[in-house]
């Protein structure tokens, strides 16, 4: 990891928090070891394709595609847990989503969910539930991480990921740490934060061990939890990157292309490699969005940091 982009990102990130991340930032708002595994649809295979003739819609397919990818993970009632601690207000929830469809209330009022699968249609909602279970379970992350560590110069409700929350019953700053929802040993702990730190993000840049905004936030909810039944190391970029691909997919199919113009299908780029600075940070995407250029059939369309 190249340390010098990691510092310069955080003191710019603590800044930025200095001069009013406050609210400037707060738009929004199995008993046996389960494995990661990842539905395709039928287009999904890795296709070769020089740069003459790549397409959007092509690659899509093979970074997210519409018929969504699922993460084989016990769900459980965590949803119940995330309302119980405070975490989750159902009625803010059901007033943000104007009542909530079956899959929602499955997700947050339901026991019986074994997988998680990322559409384009339900990764706001996935963004938000993640994010709440990020904020609040307790965590080596939050607790030793570099949030903590600032503290004294940057508040920690000063962040979009902190102050930003506004679909709890409690403040962010009384959730933050405070709860063990899912019951990580210290070895799945020091693992989490290990990946965390190199699993990057095209909006704000930061590592996930520095989660300052809401995709930051989430993505650790989602490592914890699957670290917490037993997933390798392996497979925590690969969850970290189905979600990742789902919430940036114009910066992950810009990276798909950038590989698809050395002749390497995106099937065979470690997720490992993908989610590190060169390719997910602010200053990755970039690097890449210029060296790829237009793609033909693009939408305008991309994530944010708000809820």
């Amino acid at each position: 990891m190249n340390q010098k982009v990691v510092v310069s990102v955080m003191i710019a990130s603590i800044l930025a928090g200095l001069l009013g991340v406050f609210y400037g930032l707060s738009q929004a708002l199995s008993d046996e070891p389960s494995k990661i595994v990842y539905v395709q649809s039928e287009s999904g295979d890795a296709q070769t394709a020089n740069a003459e003739t790549i397409s959007y819609d092509q690659l899509l397919q093979q970074v997210a595609p519409l018929s969504g990818t699922t993460i084989t993970v016990n769900w459980g009632d965590m949803g119940q847990k995330l309302i119980e601690s405070g975490a989750i207000d159902l009625d803010k929830f059901q007033a943000r989503y104007s009542g909530l469809s079956e899959e929602q209330e499955a997700i947050l009022l339901g026991d019986e969910l074994t997988e998680i699968t990322f559409k384009p249609e339900n990764i706001q909602f996935w963004t938000n539930v993640l994010w709440a279970l990020g904020l609040v379970q307790e965590s080596k992350v939050l607790g030793e991480g570099p949030i903590k560590q600032y503290e004294e110069t940057n508040p920690i409700g000063g962040y979009a990921s902190t102050g930003g929350w506004t679909l709890g019953s409690q403040s962010a700053e009384e959730l933050y740490n405070s709860a063990r929802l899912i019951d990580l040993t210290p070895e799945q702990d020091d693992l989490v934060y290990r990946v965390a730190e190199n699993v990057f993000r095209p909006c704000c840049g930061n590592h996930t061990a520095f989660p300052d905004c809401n995709h930051g936030m989430a993505v650790l909810g989602l490592m914890e939890l699957v670290a917490s039944q037993g997933a390798t190391e392996e497979e925590l970029y690969q969850a970290a990157l189905a979600f990742n691909g789902y919430a940036f997919s114009d910066s992950y199919i810009r990276v798909a292309a950038y590989f698809a113009q050395q002749d390497i299908p995106w099937s065979e780029v470690s997720p490992q490699v993908i989610l590190g600075p060169d390719y997910s940070s602010a200053q990755g995407a970039r690097r890449v969005a210029s060296a790829v250029g237009p793609i033909d059939g693009t939408p305008n369309q991309g994530g944010s940091c708000g809820a």
